[in-house]
């Protein structure tokens, strides 16, 4: 059997390793290429996107990834990705915009280079819908905030501590939700809000994916976007997680989130082939 040879970007937007396929793939295909390249003994890292031709002129480029959702971090990947490619200088700016699956609508992409590094901001997608129910679980009543979007979700839950337990909880509940709902990505975010950490679980059904993610752009966006609909006003926090910060800002006006912003550093780490059996 031969081999398939893939071309790719791999970045580091806050320590959530992500992979840009450069070449193309027909969609049948690319689930098990992602699966193979995440896997430690290949590439290795936390999700994988296909870079595409945009259906609009308008974009840039289109962000297809393998698992169908959306994801903030991997915008931010690409969009620094492209801004590289332009020979974007240090301390300069420029603005990209951007098609993405799981999204409706353009994401547009502010990214200023810094050194070697480049800091990226992005308009994420407005929650569908926020509210909050009690559920007994495991003889133990949670609390959680549900932001619903289009085609996945994420469950805000407020813990005091992430121990083995509560990581427990929270795959189970990824992979109860997953069966129960059919969207493409569930988000279990735990948070501490006395010191503003957050540990993202992210599990993507139809690749069988589960990731706790050392940083979560969209996750912060979903807990942003939960602060700004719990105080019924503005919030800018930066959201702690184990690679590093993430800078939220929302405004809600009457229960309704109206304005998402995050903003993270991105690195490009390498740069090559990959083979994959055919």
């Amino acid at each position: 059997m031969g081999k398939h040879e893939i071309e790719f970007v791999k970045l580091n937007p806050t320590q959530n390793m992500t992979l840009l396929v450069t070449t193309k793939h027909s969609p049948e295909d690319q689930p098990r290429i992602a699966a193979r390249m995440m896997a430690y003994d290949h590439v290795h890292g936390e999700q994988v996107g296909f870079i595409e031709e945009p259906l609009n002129g308008e974009a840039a480029a289109k962000l297809q990834m393998a698992g169908g959702e959306f994801c903030g971090n991997a915008c931010m990947a690409l969009a620094a990705y492209l801004a590289a490619e332009r020979g974007l200088r240090h301390e300069d700016a420029t603005d990209i915009v951007l098609e993405a699956s799981g999204s409706d609508r353009f994401v547009v992409c502010q990214v200023r280079r810094s050194h070697e590094a480049y800091v990226c901001r992005v308009d994420m997608p407005i929650p569908r819908q926020i509210e909050q129910r009690a559920v007994r679980y495991e003889g133990e009543e949670l609390l959680l905030a549900i932001v619903r979007y289009r085609d996945f979700l994420h469950v805000v839950l407020e813990v005091d501590q992430v121990d083995k337990s509560v990581r427990r909880k929270a795959k189970q509940l990824a992979r109860l939700l997953g069966v129960a709902l059919g969207t493409s990505l569930i988000g279990i975010l735990l948070f501490k809000p006395d010191s503003h950490e957050l540990a993202p679980l992210i599990y993507v059904p139809s690749l069988d994916s589960m990731v706790w993610e050392r940083g979560c752009g969209s996750g912060t966006a979903s807990l942003g976007a939960y602060l700004a609909w719990k105080n019924k006003g503005a919030v800018a926090v930066p959201v702690k997680q184990p690679g590093g910060t993430i800078q939220v800002t929302a405004d809600c006006e009457r229960d309704k989130v109206t304005r998402l912003l995050i903003e993270g550093t991105v690195g490009i780490v390498a740069q090559g082939k990959a083979y994959i059996e055919a």
